[in-house]
């Protein structure tokens, strides 16, 4: 099933969970509400499920929300890729966080809905740096940097090589 991914265009969880690494409860986005080449922004709830894989001694802690961030990157990146629900995206990774600022203790204290954005502050086809931030109505959670690696196995290709150079 392939969907029209013109800019713009909401997609719902199935529709992420079909373009990013992640898939049934570790798909912790509900919808798209809007993207466009430079940013994004997606909403969730999943912080209030109580089987949320990221839970732990029963809080959801608010460093949490660097992987609601990390996954609306991961969409971004699959969006404008063109990648249709029936494309899986290459494994990519985060290579640092910056300026990574905790507003909150716990996510799962926050009754609203998440409102996850990311923007794209530059980038080649190997890696971009993107700021992001969560938040519930007009309250920032958190808020910081990332640089993300897009071909993870490009960059394990180029270690070994490297390792065989000193070698």
């Amino acid at each position: 099933m392939s969907l029209n991914t013109a800019a713009g265009t909401r997609l719902d969880r199935q529709q992420i969970a079909a373009r990013i690494p992640h898939s049934a409860d570790m798909c912790l986005l509900d919808s798209v509400e809007h993207w466009d080449a430079d940013s994004i922004r997606c909403s969730s709830r999943s912080h209030l499920n109580s089987n949320n894989p990221l839970r732990e001694a029963d809080h959801l802690g608010a460093a949490c929300g660097v992987e609601y961030a990390a996954q609306a990157m991961a969409i971004h990146g699959a969006l404008l890729a063109g990648l249709s629900d029936d494309t899986r995206p290459r494994a990519g990774f985060l290579a640092s966080m910056r300026d990574v600022q905790l507003h909150v203790t716990h996510l799962d204290d926050v009754a609203d809905a998440l409102y996850i954005e990311a923007t794209r502050l530059t980038g080649d086809g190997q890696s971009i740096l993107y700021s992001f931030s969560v938040s519930a109505g007009d309250k920032a959670l958190l808020t910081g940097r990332a640089a993300v690696v897009l071909d993870a196995s490009t960059v394990e290709a180029k270690q070994a090589q490297q390792t065989m150079e000193q070698k």
